[in-house]
């Protein structure tokens, strides 16, 4: 079977059962958007790459990259203070205006997205260190990696990565339980990071299965260069989509036309994310 085919074949395979197990409201772009960067990257895992991940996942209820791309987001409910602890790592702030980045100001202690990705990194890398250790190391791995190419995680205004720019969406997309107090009458009132975190993705309505398989069909085409393996240099360019593509529309009121046009963007750094993801796993443990 050509190594294309046997790679997309894969990924169905990854997609099919877990996709159907989801609840309801973890088809967010928040776990959607993480699950589609995992089942992309394992997709493109070297056979070395695949069989460490195999065995480190092995105690996992979903043992695949899938399975476990919303752990670090999931620690919220399941241990609180390590979510607590570990906040920080999913973002980066810039300064107001610039994409310049200054680990000292910027990353004290590597307590940013782009410190912990080098350090998870390394301790996944490290075959001497205690599985259990490596195995939360890839965990959070997959997640940040995701992080950091959603363009808001690596904010440069005083908006928190815009959870403070507040917006009426027109919608006919219900939000999920939490939020169904601020739907009435068709106009969700939210902010633009919940509008890249849910809407963008929900409201195209296709399946976890149907779009991984789109993208994965995209992902051999695209002429996108992954171009660095420096964390860094992924948040600088998340950092400045934000000006260049409109990521920040003009008005505080949106509809389908904004998700319609930001919607490309926001899969193209899927597939960049889970390109970039493969190669740092593969050169992590696709060694002797």
């Amino acid at each position: 079977m050509p190594a294309r085919m046997a790679g997309m074949t894969r990924l169905l395979l990854l997609l099919m059962l877990p996709a159907l197990l989801l609840p309801a409201p973890a088809r967010a772009w928040s776990a959607q958007g993480h699950r589609l960067v995992a089942a992309l990257a394992e997709a493109q895992l070297t056979p070395r790459a695949l069989s460490d991940v195999a065995m480190l996942l092995a105690v996992e209820s979903e043992p695949t990259l899938a399975g476990v791309a919303t752990w670090a987001d999931d620690l919220r409910r399941s241990d609180a203070d390590a979510f607590k602890r570990t906040a920080s790592w999913h973002y980066v702030n810039f300064p107001s205006g610039t994409c310049a980045y200054r680990p000292e100001r910027d990353c004290p202690d590597g307590n940013c997205v782009i410190g912990q990705i080098e350090r998870q990194r390394a301790i996944l890398a490290d075959r001497r260190l205690p599985v259990a250790q490596r195995r939360d190391a890839l965990k959070f791995l997959v997640h940040l990696v995701g992080d950091v190419h959603q363009p808001l995680h690596a904010g440069n205004r005083p908006d928190k990565g815009g959870n403070g720019f507040q917006v009426s969406l027109r919608t006919d997309l219900k939000p999920e339980a939490y939020a169904q107090k601020d739907y009435v009458d068709g106009i969700m009132g939210t902010n633009l990071h919940s509008v890249w975190d849910y809407y963008l993705f929900a409201s195209t309505r296709l399946s976890l299965p149907g779009y991984a398989a789109r993208l994965g069909m995209q992902t051999g085409t695209s002429k996108v260069p992954t171009r660095s393996a420096d964390p860094a240099a992924w948040a600088t360019g998340s950092c400045k989509l934000l000006d260049a593509r409109q990521v920040y529309p003009r008005s505080h009121r949106m509809d389908s036309r904004y998700l319609d046009s930001q919607r490309p963007l926001a899969e193209q750094q899927v597939q960049l994310a889970a390109r970039r993801l493969a190669e740092l796993l593969n050169t992590a443990l696709d060694h002797q």
